[in-house]
């Protein structure tokens, strides 16, 4: 099998592609259908005529929250953080942009009025995120001071739209910090249509981590680091697999998310828990038949998962295409329909 290096994963991506708002609708970006021989240019609302009676689509129902915040320390020095999950009452972890670090201990003056106490490292005393306390509640504090964490490649600051778009028609359950933003397409409309067709629907929950966007670093990837990130499979969608198996249909992942979410429990058999799963050419895929999913950064590892699933040389080629047709990028860009490699 061939061996794949970093620069396999790079591609020339004109800026003025990459979305900066989304579609005025949801449905109404643009769809690459790449199951079959050629590819198609279609439009996302027409998703169900390409899906078959008795699919069963799994979604991430994360909910992002208003992960970014702002604050100074004791010396008027100004700071953000970016909190990437909630681990107890009061505690968060997070990623700190400042200056010059404070001290253990130090007490921060956070916009809004509250405060955060930099209780340490995490997960050790090396560990590249902090630990901090809240004087109060933190999904309130979030809900009520908090700015949309927007992806470091849209540009503008969080407006009104953001709050709105950057979150799917069917979030339920808090703790991400971007979204998965395959499933920003779907409105009730589009879900209806759905139903109608057929396709039955499922849930799990990924809580997607700033981590989404790391680098990779190394040109061998196999040296890559994965972030972690928590996930469950309720009971409910392991019953509806199960059902979907036994008639023999299709199981349609929308986003990525939700591929790393089905595959980790495929392999661990945990149907919670923390995974760094790594996706790349050569994985054996054991849940997931068709992939809807956004079109991603050059050298990403979310490029690395989709080429495993469709082909590296077939991706690549979807990939030049989208490009000459002027496809939107990223986030809040278009979608492509994808089938798994036999």
């Amino acid at each position: 099998m061939r061996h794949f290096t970093l620069g396999d994963f790079d591609f020339a991506l004109p800026p003025e592609l990459i979305a900066q708002h989304p579609a005025a609708e949801r449905s109404a970006s643009r769809l690459l259908d790449g199951t079959g021989a050629v590819a198609v240019d279609r439009t996302f609302r027409d998703l169900p005529s390409l899906l078959q009676p008795g699919d069963l689509m799994v979604f991430n129902d994360t909910r992002v929250v208003n992960a970014r915040l702002f604050g100074e320390k004791p010396t008027g020095g100004k700071l953000e953080l970016l909190v990437e999950r909630v681990v107890g009452e009061r505690e968060v972890v997070a990623h700190m942009k400042v200056s010059k670090k404070p001290l253990v201990g130090t007490e921060l003056s956070m916009d809004g009025g509250f405060t955060a106490t930099l209780l340490g490292r995490w997960p050790d005393e090396d560990g590249p995120l902090f630990r901090f306390a809240f004087s109060d509640d933190p999904y309130a504090l979030m809900e009520q001071h908090g700015h949309v964490p927007l992806p470091p490649y849209i540009t503008h600051a969080d407006t009104a739209e953001d709050a709105h778009r950057y979150q799917t028609v069917f979030a339920k359950n808090p703790g991400a910090v971007a979204a998965p933003t395959a499933a920003l397409h779907f409105d009730q409309d589009l879900l209806d249509a759905l139903e109608a067709r057929g396709v039955q629907r499922a849930s799990v929950t990924l809580h997607v981590g700033a981590g989404t966007f790391q680098p990779v670093k190394t040109e061998d990837i196999a040296q890559h680091r994965m972030h972690s990130e928590w996930y469950e499979v309720p009971p409910a969608t392991q019953q509806a697999i199960a059902d979907l198996r036994a008639r023999g249909g299709r199981l349609v992942a929308v986003g990525t998310t939700t591929v790393r979410t089905l595959e980790s429990w495929a392999r661990n058999g945990q149907a919670s828990g923390d995974t760094d799963i790594f996706i790349t050419p050569g994985f054996a895929f054991r849940e997931v038949d068709v992939l809807v999913t956004n079109f991603h950064l050059p050298k990403s590892t979310l490029l690395m998962l989709v080429s495993a699933f469709t082909g590296y040389e077939r991706m690549m080629q979807l990939y030049r295409h989208a490009i000459e047709a002027r496809y939107r990028f990223f986030s809040y860009g278009d979608a492509m329909l994808l089938a798994r490699q036999p």
